[in-house]
């Protein structure tokens, strides 16, 4: 089996990943996306709003993009949402989530951390930013990797 990102995830667990991303979008007009490196050079959230520039998440119609940031050589983690989604979702929306992928994430659990926060986010994507008919995949659910 092949693995992806020196050797972070494997084939299976990145489309486990991908479909859950595929799942948590499907009731929702928001779009998820992960990107995964194995360093991180600069504070976290510094650099999860570098990739969130660079992957265009700030470009959806209704600014309701949210990245899951993963440099794993470095153990740093960052879940940053669009301007859309922080005006809707409760305050400690971000830090609950982040704390249910850490709590996987201490039993060396990576890709169940990942699966169970992007199906988590999806919930509330779905509540505020429900599908609509005229829906349209604005962001591509695949990994991306630095």
């Amino acid at each position: 089996m092949g693995l992806l990102s020196k050797d972070f995830l494997s084939e299976a667990e990145a489309e486990r990943i991908v479909a859950a991303i595929r799942e948590a979008e499907k009731n929702t007009s928001g779009e998820i996306r992960l990107h995964v490196e194995p360093f991180c050079k600069i504070e976290v959230m510094d650099r999860a709003a570098d990739v969130f520039g660079f992957l265009d998440m700030h470009k959806t119609a209704l600014r309701n993009g949210v990245l899951f940031y993963l440099a794993f050589e470095d153990h740093q983690f960052a879940i940053l949402g669009d301007g859309g989604i922080n005006q809707k979702v409760a305050d400690n929306f971000w830090q609950e989530t982040r704390d249910l992928v850490l709590n996987h994430f201490k039993s060396e659990q990576y890709t169940e951390g990942l699966v169970q926060g992007i199906l988590h986010a999806g919930e509330q994507l779905k509540h505020h930013f429900p599908y609509q008919s005229d829906d349209k995949n604005e962001l591509s659910d695949e990994i991306s990797f630095g």
